[in-house]
């Protein structure tokens, strides 16, 4: 299950993206696609070549490299990056890189308050000479405008299941990593993990109301149970719609009880 050496730093696939990041010269990159694809590996690998060039030698922490994200979401829905999160970035960028280059990595940056935003704009507005941001999120229009217009888009699209078959070919497997080899690796890093949320999530559908409620918040506790339900219940395009109409409640707030319990019956068999 090793990664090829041709896939560098770990990457795979997206090798348009990594032929045109050395030469951009933007200030603030806006690295869209969806979760799991590798846009934060990337945004990494742009990091180091910033510094080290490119293809840059070796991934990980790099002292002109800062990052900032929100926490995992789950039963909690919609999680926030507060303009606290955000202030450091000031004092950090006021000072010259070790290196060439400061890069600063802001995952799900379509979660910024409108405060966080409105301090993040002044960065990208007069950024110092020597700095970069990457601004990570699902498409230019789940940020605010005027972040979105200040940004320079790099679109991420899904990898071809065939670039991951060097993985797994396992159809369950690939089904679950939906062309993100982030999501696939997790799951190949703990498969009794895995096994176990599939088999959880296989029960849902013929399961007794009390027991399927049970279940739901279960798996609605994290990202990759609400993967293994959109696995299981993949040949029914109503339960798909369900699950979906249920992640987009809990993002707005809906209590998490009401919203389980009205997919409970959604997806009954």
């Amino acid at each position: 299950m090793a990664l090829r050496a041709s896939d560098p730093g770990g990457i795979i696939g997206h090798e348009a993206v990594l032929e045109l990041l050395p030469r951009l010269r933007a200030h603030t990159l806006l690295f869209s696609g969806p979760e799991g694809v590798g846009r934060r590996r990337v945004a990494h690998w742009y990091a180091w070549g910033l510094n080290r060039g490119f293809p840059p030698p070796a991934l990980g922490e790099h002292p002109d490299l800062l990052e900032i994200g929100p926490p995992e979401r789950g039963l909690k829905g919609r999680v926030e990056i507060r303009l606290e999160e955000v202030e450091p970035l000031f004092d950090w960028f006021a000072t010259h890189p070790r290196e060439r280059v400061k890069v600063a990595i802001l995952d799900a940056a379509h979660l910024l308050t409108e405060a966080a935003a409105n301090a993040l704009l002044k960065l990208l507005e007069e950024p110092p000479s020597y700095g970069r941001i990457v601004l990570i999120a699902p498409s230019r229009a789940t940020l605010l405008p005027t972040l979105a217009s200040r940004a320079l888009e790099v679109a991420f699209a899904p990898v071809p299941e065939e670039r991951l078959y060097p993985l797994t070919q396992d159809p369950e497997l690939l089904a679950y990593a939906g062309g993100a080899p982030g999501r696939l690796l997790r799951a190949l890093a703990d498969p009794t993990a895995f096994r176990a949320r599939m088999e959880k999530a296989r029960e849902v559908g013929g399961a007794s109301s009390w027991r399927r409620f049970a279940l739901l918040k279960e798996l609605f506790a994290d990202e990759e149970g609400i993967f293994a339900l959109y696995v299981a219940f993949r040949h029914r395009p109503q339960a798909l719609l369900a699950l979906e109409a249920a992640w987009e409640a809990l993002e707005r707030y809906v209590s998490p009880d009401l919203v389980l319990a009205r997919l409970a019956l959604d997806l009954e068999t």
